[in-house]
């Protein structure tokens, strides 16, 4: 049962409203294109695709009918294509998370799951993992030769951990977001619960109308302005730190929103959050300096 009375709130409506593309036989040209497309958007992560960097041999043979849909994102994941993108710039936590989010629809389980497949890419090599995910039973079932993969991660169904749910969050940040355009960089999002078997809260991904969450970049390097502090930087005790989330910039669109942290004195804390909330920032917390 899909996820919907919070969608909106979560996200995850795209995922709610909208069914799996199948590719049946006897399909249209039409239903071809839109299976190849669907196909990269999953698999690459919805990053930026150039016409000159499609695969055009792997398209060919779905759409005379020598690839099934499975066999078509297996050329996708173990293409030079995809390693340009997501193997070589990453660390290979990283990476295997990422494998789970476009092969299996789903976040890890555990770290034993993590374990288990970096093992295997040590001893077998990439092409050997990217077989490991999609020769499976949990891939048969969830999506057969012919359902292109999606994020199944969103919806009640056997086999499905609440942990899994909360930590596809943290790998999906929204409908309009790419997985090489994150603030976290390359780092792995989910290595520390993993290892302790924690779950973190939801992060909810950005977007319009939304309560937006401050997720810390790769380096925890946000931008941060002081206002209003006459006084020493001696006098710590009295600076209080404002963690914002969603801010939009003079002359930037609207798509162009990002995280800041500023460090106020007590009595400029309300005029600085009267000008976030004209900028639409969201704070997502205030502490001592």
């Amino acid at each position: 049962m899909a996820i919907t009375v919070a969608a909106a709130r979560l996200g995850t409506t795209p995922f709610a409203e909208k069914n799996p593309v199948e590719l049946r036989p006897q399909a249209s040209a039409d239903d071809i294109l839109t299976a190849i497309y669907a196909a990269y958007r999953h698999v690459l992560g919805n990053d930026y695709l150039m016409q000159s960097q499609r695969l055009v041999g792997l398209e060919s043979l779905l759409s005379s009918g020598a690839l099934t849909v499975r066999d078509f994102i297996r050329g996708i994941a173990k293409s030079d294509l995809y390693k340009t993108k997501f193997l070589y710039p990453n660390f290979q936590t990283r990476v295997i998370e990422l494998n789970f989010k476009h092969l299996l629809g789903r976040a890890p389980y555990s770290e034993a799951e993590v374990i288990e497949h970096l093992d295997r890419y040590e001893q077998e090599g990439f092409e050997a993992d990217i077989d490991s995910y999609i020769d499976t039973a949990e891939y048969e079932t969830a999506f057969g030769d012919n359902i292109v993969p999606y994020y199944r991660g969103f919806n009640t169904q056997p086999g499905q951990t609440i942990a899994g749910f909360s930590r596809l969050f943290r790998l999906y940040r929204g409908y309009a977001n790419s997985d090489r355009s994150q603030l976290a960089g390359s780092k792995s999002r989910l290595a520390s619960e993993l290892a302790m078997g924690t779950v973190s809260t939801i992060n909810l991904p950005s977007g319009e109308n939304r309560v937006k969450t401050y997720l810390t970049s790769e380096k925890d390097n946000m931008p941060v302005r002081v206002f209003g502090r006459p006084q020493s930087t001696q006098e710590r005790g009295a600076l209080y730190r404002i963690e914002v989330t969603g801010l939009l910039a003079a002359g930037y669109p609207k798509v162009r929103r990002s995280n800041r942290t500023y460090v106020v004195p007590y009595e400029a804390l309300n005029k600085t959050l009267q000008k976030i909330n004209k900028t639409g920032g969201r704070v997502a917390s205030i502490s001592r300096a």
